[in-house]
């Protein structure tokens, strides 16, 4: 019996290490055509399914400051229709040829994505190429989509609990970055727009030397690249200059406070301090510095705040991740009882250990393991490999990093948790929001 448990744990422990080590490589195929649009495709034949997405190099941050709200806007408008898509019908094509398809919007870029059978990859990248070459832009899906648009912003900043710091802090947090506002921008400048407005927005910025178009799937490479000719090769790239804000956001050397008076019943601590660039050393050990504090029940926020000190009945910390400057933002809920005050400092208390002493060398393996796992199971679907190879690409110009950004993390020892604890979870470098029932206001 234990000479069959052995041979059947050894079966599954080969098993598991060569489902790794295919996971540790990603084979793909890129290049542009003539009009800039850039092309990935990668083949996995493993199911009857292909993933067809655009990925615009556009969000919040590439709006002007007297007409935000544009990005998240088009993410719906796009699916109005096109001159050869009746109004309404675009989302009901897909649901008739078996498929799903969604789309989201950041502060850096726009995302859309249909997911179908692999017979039925011609219809995406139809799809696809009707909103970049052909989308209505006019007067009836302007004035629906801004009613749309404009319910969601009252929806998710102004009626959910503690939401209203997805615009609170970047406002206080960015002086003159664009980051300032948020994804869903300005009801109010959004309403303003005119039709021109969005016509002018979508002729600088939907275009093919703007975009990534990814093909993951179950796929033939010379089809696919004859169907991406057809579709896409005749669409006019934007001539012109494609606007990106050049400015950076100036180091901080003073601690931001306030205090916001909301429809809730609990009071709540929030923290943001600004961090480096995506891509850069800094950005990785300051990713693995923010799931050391929060990354599951063991992690110092939780362990400390939660379990040892009950000070708090929820805590932790998660990255605003960023083509330019970040934020990394901690949090906490506190027990009945406790003073804002006392947690903040246990909170803070926590933070200065990481900074004056070594994490050990077990929590540090225990991250890079986390770590390690992440990127099998961040790249385990055909639609987030998709999204990860244009991500990246979009971002840094280097869709391998789906096979190589592991090894950035694995580089980062103690060393460089303490030394970016130091130098960027500075007191002088963040903005602390303390929010409160408006019942307490005065």
């Amino acid at each position: 019996m234990k000479i069959k448990q052995l041979l059947l744990s050894f079966i599954l422990l080969t098993f598991a290490t060569s489902i790794f080590a295919q996971a540790d490589k990603i084979e793909f195929e890129e290049y542009d055509l003539d009009n800039g649009l850039h092309v990935i495709l990668h083949q996995d034949n493993s199911f009857p399914l292909v993933v067809v997405t655009i990925t615009y190099h556009v969000g919040s941050k590439n709006e002007k400051p007297e007409r935000t709200g544009f990005a998240h806007f088009f993410e719906h408008l796009m699916f109005e229709g096109s001159e050869n898509i009746a109004r309404g019908e675009y989302s009901k094509i897909v649901d008739k040829a078996g498929g799903t398809l969604n789309a989201n919007t950041t502060q850096d870029r726009t995302f859309f994505y249909e997911v179908l059978s692999s017979n039925q990859l011609e219809l995406g990248l139809w799809l696809e190429s009707e909103r970049m070459l052909h989308l209505n832009v006019d007067s009836i899906g302007v004035v629906t989509q801004k009613k749309v648009v404009t319910e969601e912003i009252k929806q998710r900043l102004e009626n959910q609990p503690y939401a209203s710091f997805i615009r609170e802090i970047p406002v206080r947090a960015f002086n003159v970055h664009p980051y300032q506002w948020t994804v869903l921008g300005s009801a109010e400048h959004v309403m303003a727009a005119t039709e021109e407005d969005y016509k002018e927005f979508y002729n600088n910025f939907y275009v093919p030397n703007n975009a990534v178009l990814t093909i993951v799937g179950d796929i033939n490479f010379d089809d696919a690249k004859t169907l991406i000719n057809k579709y896409y090769a005749d669409i006019p790239a934007n001539e012109n200059e494609i606007y990106r804000p050049k400015v950076t956001e100036p180091i901080k050397y003073e601690e931001i406070r306030d205090t916001i008076y909301d429809n809730i019943q609990l009071p709540a601590i929030f923290q943001a301090y600004h961090t480096p660039k995506s891509g850069t050393k800094d950005y990785y050990a300051v990713d693995m510095l923010g799931t050391l504090l929060s990354g599951g029940e063991s992690s110092r926020f939780y362990k400390i705040l939660v379990d040892e000190k009950q000070l708090a009945m929820q805590a932790g910390s998660f990255p605003f991740s960023l083509e330019d400057e970040g934020l990394i933002l901690a949090y906490a809920f506190p027990n009945m009882g406790v003073d804002l005050k006392d947690l903040e400092t246990a909170m803070d208390n926590e933070i200065e250990r990481i900074q004056n002493e070594l994490i050990s060398e077990k929590e540090l393996q225990k991250l890079k393991n986390q770590y390690e796992v992440n990127a099998v199971n961040d790249n385990a679907s055909l639609e987030s490999r998709a999204y990860n190879l244009a991500i990246n690409y979009v971002f840094h110009k280097d869709a391998n990093l789906i096979n190589t950004e592991i090894d950035n993390y694995l580089a980062v020892s103690r060393e460089d948790i303490m030394r970016v604890a130091k130098e960027y979870l500075r007191k002088d470098n963040r903005v602390v929001l303390y929010y409160l029932p408006k019942s307490q206001q005065q």
